[in-house]
C-alpha cells in the first residue's frame, strides 16, 4: 500500500465525515487548481451530477479564473443551477482543500444565493 499524501489524508477524512453525517443529501464538491475552480452538486445515490459550474464557463473567469472574485461567481452560478434543479440542501465537500480563500468565497456565495449547508 502506497503512502498517502497529506492532501489525500485530508480528503479521505472529510469524505468519511460526510458519509456519516448527512448521507441522504447531495454534496457540493469543490476542486481548485492554480488557474481555475470547479464546483458540482452530486447525487451519490444516483451517481449523477445535478448541477455544475466552473471558471471555464463563458463569462465567469474574465482574465484569470484563479481569484476570489471568480470563485464567488462560480458559487453563485452553481447555487442557481442547483436551485433550478430542485436542490436546496447540500453537504459541502471541500475535498482536501483548506476552507479559506477561494474555497470559502465559493461557499459563501453559494449560501448567499440559496443553498443551505
Amino acid at each position: 500500500m502506497a503512502k498517502l499524501s497529506l492532501f489525500d489524508k485530508r480528503k479521505m477524512r472529510v469524505r468519511n465525515k460526510l458519509r456519516g453525517q448527512r448521507a441522504g443529501l447531495p454534496r457540493l464538491s469543490v476542486h481548485r487548481t492554480g488557474r481555475h475552480i470547479y464546483a458540482q452538486v452530486i447525487d451519490d445515490k444516483k451517481g449523477a451530477t445535478v448541477a455544475a459550474a466552473s471558471t471555464n464557463d463563458k463569462g465567469v473567469g474574465g482574465k484569470h479564473g484563479g481569484n476570489i472574485d471568480a470563485a464567488s461567481e462560480v458559487g453563485k452560478r452553481v447555487a442557481e443551477a442547483a436551485t433550478k434543479a430542485g436542490v436546496k440542501n447540500v453537504v459541502f465537500d471541500r475535498g482536501g482543500f483548506l476552507f479559506h480563500g477561494r474555497v470559502k468565497a465559493l461557499a459563501d456565495a453559494a449560501r448567499a444565493n440559496g443553498l443551505e449547508f
